[in-house]
């Protein structure tokens, strides 16, 4: 991995609230130790990566960070994604937040205008540190709530198996290809499902990920000048081809309640034969799943002609708690994770590409997953347009609301988006 395809990722922060940090400049504290020891106390750490590592990963990075700051302890609050942002939500309101948390950017903005999330430009300024090795950070009200740590690409993850059944032998590269794909897979077995998409009203991402991310790779947007633009050609071409999947009895049942996990799940037990999901599940598919055959790829297109074709990526970010009573020491645990060696160790195990600008993780080339992702992630554009919007989650809760309803019959596309864009116009 050239140092010029690491610095080029800062553009995946070229949008809404995010700006980008220099790449080269020299980070205080660059030997991981979290700038000293000192008798700091116990930090509540809440986030969902640890079942998304490898066992044992995270709970051993925390021990060499122990080791380097005596007298600081951090205690791993983990669990799914879901499960975490609710309880972050509950916490926020209730004053109760760990210090420091894996953050989402769809929910930076709530949680900061809660007043939920401590300035981190402060935290840095009165630890000295150096921030030029940031690769990204999330700013709202001009101030910095989130660094990511890692960043993840969403891709086409294919059931071999299940593909190569139907007599499908490469990766669909355009959506009438995906159609056909899917069709096939169907065909060849009945038990098996086309796709899976997560619409869920509890937990609404799969707007994000698995409908917009149609409309990114097209080099499309949903937005026009920061204001919605959701009753555009592309977005309805997007919906359209959603319609005719399901028309078809291409999609995964339940999709109205189905949540990421669920989709996660269907295709690990090989009940689908393509989802679109984060790079970040690989070693979950590999460790639950070893009889799994899978393999990524780029988003279809509409035409498979793009120029610049978006790659949807989320970002493992970190904050710390406004509320916390030991902000010092939730800095250092925020400065050893970005650090470069650090990082680009967590990056590895999670198969993601790091939050520090010059750090390189292992395994591009070694595991043929990974070079393909990475070799996705080079040729794309990285955007979400979710990311530092205001209610994002309540954005995408609104658009699932009215997908629900056109694929249960009950609106066509023409009015599904104009209500939809209606909800963000008076939500924007």
């Amino acid at each position: 991995m050239s140092k010029g395809a690491l610095n080029r990722r800062t553009v995946l922060a070229g949008m809404g609230a995010v700006s980008a940090a220099g790449a080269l400049a020299a980070c205080g504290g660059g030997s991981g130790t979290g700038g000293g020891s000192g008798g700091d106390g116990k930090l509540e750490f809440q986030q969902w990566w640890e079942p998304e590592l490898p066992e044992g990963f995270l709970r051993e990075l925390m021990d060499e960070f122990e080791a380097a700051n005596d007298g600081i302890t951090v205690e791993l609050l983990s669990g799914p994604y879901a499960a975490t942002k609710e309880q972050l939500i509950a916490g926020a309101a209730s004053r109760t937040m760990p210090d420091v948390m894996g953050l989402d950017g769809a929910w930076v903005h709530d949680l900061a205008t809660q007043n939920a999330l401590a300035d981190l430009d402060q935290l840095m300024s009165d630890a000295s540190y150096d921030d030029g090795e940031l690769a990204a950070k999330v700013e709202v009200d001009g101030a910095t709530r989130m660094i990511p740590v890692a960043n993840f690409a969403y891709m086409l993850f294919m059931n071999l198996k299940a593909l190569n059944a139907a007599g499908i032998d490469a990766p669909p590269a355009t959506r009438e290809d995906f159609l056909a794909a899917a069709k096939a897979a169907v065909d060849a077995d009945p038990n098996v499902a086309g796709w899976a998409l997560p619409l869920s009203l509890e937990a609404p991402n799969g707007v994000q990920n698995d409908v917009m991310s149609w409309l990114w790779a097209d080099g499309q947007s949903m937005l026009s000048d920061g204001a919605p633009a959701l009753e555009s050609d592309a977005v309805a071409s997007v919906l359209d081809f959603i319609v005719d999947l399901n028309d078809q009895g291409l999609i995964a049942s339940g999709s109205s309640t189905m949540k990421e996990q669920d989709k996660v799940e269907e295709f690990s037990s090989g009940r689908v034969a393509m989802i679109v999901d984060t790079v970040a599940h690989v070693n979950m598919f590999r460790t639950n799943s070893p009889d799994l055959e899978f393999q990524v790829a780029a988003m279809p297109s509409a035409t498979g002609e793009v120029d610049a074709p978006g790659v949807t990526y989320g970002s493992w970010g970190i904050g710390v708690a406004e509320a916390s009573e030991n902000k010092e020491a939730a800095w250092k645990l925020v400065q050893f994770l970005m650090s470069e060696d650090v990082n680009a160790r967590m990056a590895t195990a999670a198969n993601a590409f790091p939050g520090n600008s010059v750090a390189v993780p292992d395994g591009v080339e070694d595991d043929e997953v990974t070079k393909t992702a990475f070799e996705v992630w080079q040729a794309g554009t990285p955007v979400n347009e979710f990311v530092g919007l205001p209610v994002a989650e309540q954005l995408m809760r609104d658009f699932a609301e009215q997908l629900q309803k056109t694929l249960e019959g009950s609106q066509d596309v023409a009015q599904a988006l104009a209500a939809a864009q209606e909800a963000w116009s008076a939500e924007l």
